[in-house]
């Protein structure tokens, strides 16, 4: 699970904005992904599936960054 120290300051009163700032953040930790995998139980095949899919993934992604 993602270890996020995330700090947020409200300034005048802006309390939605400050509200999407924080879940933009959230997201892009991957710390509601995390929450959302973590709600129900995962099958230890299922999980390795899905840690070869994300390593794929970073995998290309370094790729394509190389490849410029």
């Amino acid at each position: 699970m993602s270890n996020a120290n995330v700090e947020i300051k409200v300034h005048s009163n802006q309390v939605e904005k400050a509200l999407k700032i924080f879940k933009r953040k959230l997201a892009r930790d991957g710390v509601l992904k995390d929450i959302k995998r973590l709600r129900y139980f995962e099958k230890p095949s299922v999980k390795n599936k899905r840690k070869l899919k994300e390593a794929k993934k970073r995998r290309d992604k370094l790729d394509r960054l190389l490849v410029r």
